[in-house]
């Protein structure tokens, strides 16, 4: 959201990327809302999920690190399947250099939070 109203790469919204491949399977329109909850299924419950379950054989040594290896993992998903399948093509390089390399960012940031947020669950350290 802070990007979004920054102006910066505005082309890069994955909710809305959602939202229109969500609308054009259904063959109706579909609102921003349901891409909100779909983005935030995806990354809480599908990749949390994958996280809990497959933490022991993601190597690392703190789960922070464990967390940033998934993030890269999703990362790498998404740009060779949604990406493409929305129109930014392999990578979103459509987008331009810039929208690979910031979502790789994002991902790592995202992986670092999972990973945290599941080591104070466990009551572990990070």
């Amino acid at each position: 959201m802070i990007k979004k109203n920054m102006g910066v790469m505005p082309d890069l919204d994955p909710v809305h990327m959602l939202s229109t491949m969500a609308a054009e399977k259904m063959g109706t329109q579909v609102s921003l809302t349901t891409g909100w909850i779909m983005h935030f299924a995806i990354g809480s419950i599908a990749w949390g999920g994958t996280f809990a379950i497959f933490n022991a054989a993601i190597p690392g040594r703190s789960q922070i690190v464990k967390g940033i290896i998934l993030g890269i993992a999703a990362w790498l998903l998404m740009m060779i399947g949604p990406m493409p399948m929305s129109g930014a093509g392999l990578f979103g390089l459509s987008m331009g250099i810039m929208a690979p390399i910031m979502t790789f960012m994002l991902h790592i940031v995202f992986g670092a939070v999972m990973g945290f947020t599941f080591a104070k669950l466990l009551g572990q350290n990070s």
